[in-house]
């Protein structure tokens, strides 16, 4: 497996991380997953304080050395004591001694970004984190973030990337990789999306490429964001099987021909994907912004 650094760090991460939104945490399998993905040779785990996932990374991690652990805060918890606080009870939950990478989750246009991360850098001075990062930020978003800062730098932005959500490369991409920071793309199944109704034909092209190497379409999916530069996918498996099946996609490289064919078959489409996918995700922000209130202990 391959390696990408992680911003202008020189930290290396491998090609490939593992999501755990949505993880059931009830099913050992679940468990079972993230181990195999681990011993299989992945170093970057990302998780979040909403997920309630700390706590299954903290037993799949357990005993393990030169893991890259990640989680975010909740925006709820933006306000300067509440992002220490927040902080401390995660570090509990997940059972390091420090967060490697802690990122801010969503924008908050009601807590001025200039508190926030003035929390931030307190927390990499008082050693509880390693880095920096967001998640769901614009460019403009992004600059605001930065202007903000005093001492350290923002080193990756985590966004919703695959070949049916093109919107990063609507120049935010573009502004990410003339700050050297490292876009985290989450989703890169398509939420399972591609896999419905009304994508049948692009199916069977993506099939069409993936018989090629002997690969599966998601295997494909996976591997497409993989040849993008400073891109590093972070599918969620719940099962080995399924885990198996995506580190298989670091076993191959998309041919330059293979990935524009890919790019020219998924943009027109990602276009309406991208309008409706924001929908939701404003909706499922908004419940969970209201539910999320506190943070957790």
């Amino acid at each position: 497996m391959e390696y990408k650094i992680l911003g202008k760090t020189g930290e290396k991460l491998t090609e490939i991380g593992v999501g755990t939104w949505q993880l059931d945490k009830r099913n050992d399998e679940s468990l079972k997953a993230l181990r195999f993905a681990i011993d299989n040779g992945v170093n970057f785990i990302d998780t979040a304080e909403i997920y309630g996932t700390e706590d299954v990374v903290a037993k799949a991690v357990e005993g393990k050395n030169g893991l890259f652990i990640a989680t975010k805060l909740w925006p709820t918890h933006f306000r300067y004591n509440d992002a220490l606080k927040a902080c401390d009870a995660s570090i509990r939950r997940l059972g390091v001694k420090r967060i490697d990478l802690y990122q801010l989750h969503w924008p908050n246009k009601t807590v001025p970004i200039s508190e926030t991360m003035k929390a931030m850098e307190k927390l990499v001075d008082d050693g509880k984190i390693r880095y920096i990062g967001v998640s769901n930020f614009s460019e403009r978003e992004l600059e605001e973030a930065l202007a903000s800062m005093k001492k350290y730098e923002i080193v990756s932005n985590q966004v919703e990337y695959n070949i049916l959500m093109r919107a990063p490369e609507r120049g935010l991409s573009g502004y990410m990789k003339k700050e050297g920071m490292t876009l985290i793309a989450y989703s890169p199944l398509t939420h399972g999306s591609v896999f419905r109704n009304g994508y049948e034909r692009l199916l069977g092209e993506l099939a069409t490429i993936g018989k090629n190497y002997g690969k599966t379409t998601a295997q494909v999916m996976i591997n497409w964001l993989i040849r993008k530069e400073g891109v590093i996918p972070i599918p969620k498996a719940s099962s080995v099987e399924h885990m198996k099946e995506d580190l298989g996609a670091t076993t191959f490289k998309l041919s330059v021909e293979d990935v524009k064919r890919i790019d020219e078959l998924t943009k027109r489409r990602g276009l309406y994907y991208h309008v409706h996918k924001n929908f939701r995700h404003f909706v499922t922000f908004y419940l969970k912004m209201r539910r999320f209130a506190k943070p957790r202990n």
